[in-house]
Order: C-alpha cells, then structure tokens, then sequence
C-alpha cells in the first residue's frame, strides 16, 4: 500500500472550503457570498447530487429560511406544505392515547411550520448558491484533513480508483487538495472529518458524550381517502416499551404522499434490539394499518440522528475552521428539528468568517462563532429542552412526559430550567449490555405488504458502491467480532445496522464476520454503536451510497 506522503497533488485555495451540502453547509456559503460577493467559496459534496445524501423527516421550522432568504417564498422554495393539524399518540399494542396539545409547551407546537422534502430544500438551496457565483462540486468526497501543525488549512477530495486492498490501481486519481482561509464542516452526524479534528484537537473534552439515534424513513402513497395534507402524528411508547427510547412520525406531505418514519434511541441496553424490526413492526399497529392499507412503498432510507443537545455540544470553532449543523450536533429533541438551527448555524458561521477576512485574518479560531451560537437562538433553543433526553434515558417514557414538560414549561415562560442540567452519562456504545443478561427479542416475519426485509428495502434506497474499491467500513481489528463481540453481545452488528451490511456467517471453519460494503445507506450507526468501537466509517469514492430522490 502506497503511503499517504508519497501523494503528489495539486491544490486549489479558497477563502471558504465548505464540506458538505446539506442545509448547514448550503446556508453558510450562500451568506458568505451575500456578505461578499468576491469572496471565493466552494462546497464538497459527497453524493451523486445535492440532496442524493440528505434524508430528514421533515417538519421545518421556516426560522432559519427566514434569516437567511426572507423571500423564499417569492422565488419558488419548495416548502410550501404547511402543518394545518398536529396529533400526539402514545401507543399501546392494540390502540393509542391522543395526549391533547394544551398541555404542552408552546414551543412543541408545528404552527407555521412546513412539512418538507430537505433532499428537494438543498437542491433549491444549492440553485440559489450557484445563482451567488457558489462553486459546488457533487460526487466529490472529502477524506482526508489537511493539516498545517495544528491549523486546518484544507482538505483531500476526488479520491478515486484504489484497488479493494487499498493499493493504487492504473486507473487511480489522487484527488485534490482544496485549500481555505476557513474551512466548514458540515458533514452530518458522526462525519469522518469531525472525527479526525476532533481526535486531535479534542473539542469534545469539556462536553458529555454525544448521543444519538437512529431515524429510519418509508415514503407511501396512500389512498386519496385517507391522505390529509398537512396532518402531524407522533406517537411514543408500543412497539418499543421498556426496550429503548423513541418513537414514530407520520407526515402528510403532498401528492398524496405521507413520510412514515421511526427513531431508536441508540443507548439501548439489549444487544438483542432489533431498530429496523421495530420499525417494520410498528407498522403493523392498527391506526397505522389502517392508514397504509392498499399503499404504496416508494422509498426507504436511515440515518443517525445527534441527540446530546446542549450538553453534548463539542468546541465548535479551532484554528482554521468550524463544525455546522449535525457535526456539532444541534438538534431540539422533543421537537425532532435540527435543520432550522444547522441553517442559522451556517449563517453565524459565515458571518464571523467574512468579518475576519474582512480584517486581513485567516487560519484562527473563529471564536465569535462559538459566541453567536452559544449566546444565541441555537443556544437559546438548546437549552430549554436540554433535560428532556436524560430524563427519558434515566427514568422512562413516562417520567419524561411529565417531568420533562415541567422542565420545558418553565424555561419557556422564564428562560431557567428547574431541574438545573443533567447528564448524558455514558456513551451509546458503553451502554450496551451483555448478552447474558438479555433475553433474545422474537419478532415477526416481514409480510411484503406492510413489513419488508432489510434487503428488499434498501433497493429502495437506489444505494449504490463500486465494488472494486476498499471498503469504507473499517475494522481497528479484525479479531474482535467474532473473539469478543460475539460471545459477549451476540455480534449486535448484525441487528443494529439498518441495511443488513454485517453478517455472522456459520461455515465449515466456524464463524466469519462478513461485510456487505455494497449496502451501506452511511447511517453511521455501526460507528456509534459497536460496543468494542472497533468499526470506524470512512468516505467511500464520492457519488457511491444510496440516491435519496425525495426524502
């Protein structure tokens, strides 16, 4: 294998290296360019297009449009499905509660907000940066940080053509190095580049640990009858139960087209979980039968999900650049909405890089950015909310509902939580139990109507790597899931994972931990949940992963 340092590439400099293409990454480049409009800025964006990658609920909370394009809606944004009834369930096996609205804090409420497709919002997002004179490079994977001591001055991307064992074949093209006053990282949830930084620089030294969920996603059309355009359901409690944190959302789009999607929480303890056969038996519960009862499945996708809030929030700014959006991990928990504070994010972001290249400086820390969001409407919305996960983690659905609401409450009529900050604890991974102390979880057979395997699913999420290629699911060591993961948590790979990439297969010699590459939708929760952490997820050869035409 050829070492890294015998890479010859070119380099191209910028004023701003933007990496990533999602509502963060696209907010920021578009403020940069209306602050200046000479400012050079250019967004890496791993997908095939803009929005191939990005799959979100979506209820949007249209604040951050608002800051960033106030006449969005005059240039043909596609939010235009607003929330016109908002419902509560909590679950039981044969029927559901409706929990009433006005117990709830005000800022639970979806009035105003949209029901979107933020694949279809960065898509228009990335029409109006190329409009500013945006530079945006699709199916250009960054994969590596370039580094000047402890500054970063750029990033790698446009890798291509290694052969499976990592070795350089005759068609390989090195990529390039793209060089920035100030680089952003919007990578999303659990991005291999925030990964590296933060190796390195440490920024999450002084936080709790992140945590997360996984959020997986169907799109149906529905019956005409029984479509309701604008309608919100969230339901909390059946199937999971005692099992894990989550819930489900049902949203009534448009074209008679609802998004069904499903989060776990991933600080489970019982390796025996199964989050997408929870989804899938989720969908049998009888409101929702009943509601996709002759449908249509259009697509499928999952993604992790940050969750931490405001405890959980890294250093966000370090010489040289900054963390956007889910990269630091943003989103308000209750409401399940993050992009609204990724836009303003990048905006903040912006803001302060312009200022100090404006000023005749370059390669510092943007400490005004850390500030902006801090002391800010992220911040401000951060912390309200911020006991509302560790509630649930620590003491239930129920204790959450309640006390939580009390905490909410309270911070939103007086901005001082009663309940102070609690803590995340350990991370996901750690909170894995063993398997002797678990009972294995039996869940149905798919059914082809309602239900789907996992394979027959993520067809429907148009994934796509070339095979030829390394695999981007890397192991730290070989060894460890067959000599540890195995006996000790049932290899948990094989039921977390939402597209049935790992395998234990059983053959003549014993057990083998396979890798199916292939099809990996880059949810990331192999590398939050392994309990050894011994999977790390890294960028395969840009435009590979699934081809998200609308979620």
């Amino acid at each position: 294998m050829t070492d890294q340092t015998e890479i010859v590439r070119e380099s191209m400099e910028y004023d701003v290296v933007i990496v990533g293409a999602g509502p963060a990454g696209l907010s920021a480049a578009i403020r940069l360019k209306q602050i200046d409009a000479e400012l050079s800025v250019v967004v890496l964006e791993k997908g095939s297009e803009v929005g191939a990658h990005i799959l979100s609920g979506a209820v949007l909370d249209p604040c951050g449009l608002d800051r960033l394009i106030p006449d969005w809606r005059d240039k043909g944004a596609p939010v235009t499905t607003e929330v016109t009834d908002d419902n509560f369930y909590v679950l039981g096996e044969a029927g559901q509660v409706r929990v009433p609205n006005w117990p709830m804090p005000p800022l639970m409420s979806n009035h105003g907000n949209y029901i979107v497709s933020m694949g279809n919002v960065c898509r228009w997002l990335a029409e109006q940066a190329e409009d500013l004179g945006v530079e945006i490079f699709p199916g250009m994977a960054a994969s590596q940080v370039v580094w000047d001591g402890d500054r970063v001055k750029g990033v790698v991307a446009g890798e291509f053509g290694r052969e499976p064992d990592g070795s350089i074949g005759d068609g390989y093209e090195p990529g390039m190095e793209l060089h920035g006053k100030y680089v952003f990282i919007a990578e999303g949830v659990r991005g291999s580049l925030a990964k590296q930084i933060d190796a390195r620089l440490n920024l999450s030294a002084h936080g709790d640990p992140q945590k997360f969920g996984l959020g997986m996603k169907e799109i149906w059309e529905v019956s005409p009858d029984k479509f309701h355009k604008g309608r919100v359901v969230h339901t909390m409690g059946w199937p999971l139960g005692k099992n894990a944190g989550g819930g489900s959302f049902i949203y009534h789009l448009e074209n008679n087209q609802v998004l069904v999607g499903f989060v776990v929480h991933l600080n489970y303890a019982n390796p025996y979980l199964y989050p997408y056969m929870e989804f899938q038996r989720f969908k049998h519960h009888p409101m929702v039968a009943d509601l996709l009862e002759g449908a249509k499945r259009i697509s499928y996708g999952a993604r992790a999900i940050t969750e931490g809030g405001w405890q959980s929030l890294p250093q966000l700014s370090f010489d040289g650049g900054v963390l956007l959006g889910c990269s630091a991990g943003m989103v308000n928990v209750p409401r399940i909405k993050g992009n609204h504070n990724a836009m303003i994010s990048g905006i903040e972001a912006a803001d302060a890089a312009a200022a100090a290249i404006k000023a005749g400086r370059e390669g510092d820390r943007l400490t005004d950015y850390d500030g902006a969001v801090r002391g800010g409407a992220i911040g401000a919305d951060l912390k309200r909310v911020r006991n509302v996960k560790p509630i649930w983690s620590r003491l239930g659905l129920s204790a959450s509902l309640m006390l939580g609401a009390v905490d909410m409450w309270t911070a939103n009529l007086t901005g001082w939580n009663p309940l102070g900050t609690w803590s995340h604890g350990k991370s996901d991974a750690a909170a894995t139990g063993k398997a002797r102390d678990h009972k294995p979880i039996d869940y149905p057979r798919p059914d082809g109507k309602l239900s789907f395997d996992r394979l027959t699913n993520v067809a429907f999420s148009f994934t796509n790597h070339e095979e030829s290629q390394p695999c981007h699911l890397k192991l730290r060591d070989p060894s460890v899931p067959i000599a540890v993961n195995l006996p000790e948590y049932a290899e948990p790979a094989q039921r977390y994972c939402p597209a049935g990439v790992y395998e234990v297969v059983e053959d003549a010699s014993g057990p083998r931990f396979v890798i199916n590459f292939q099809n990996c939708v880059h949810c990331k929760t192999c590398d939050i949940k392994d309990p050894s952490q011994n999977i790390v997820w890294t960028t395969p050869q840009g435009g590979d992963g699934p081809n998200y035409p609308n979620m």
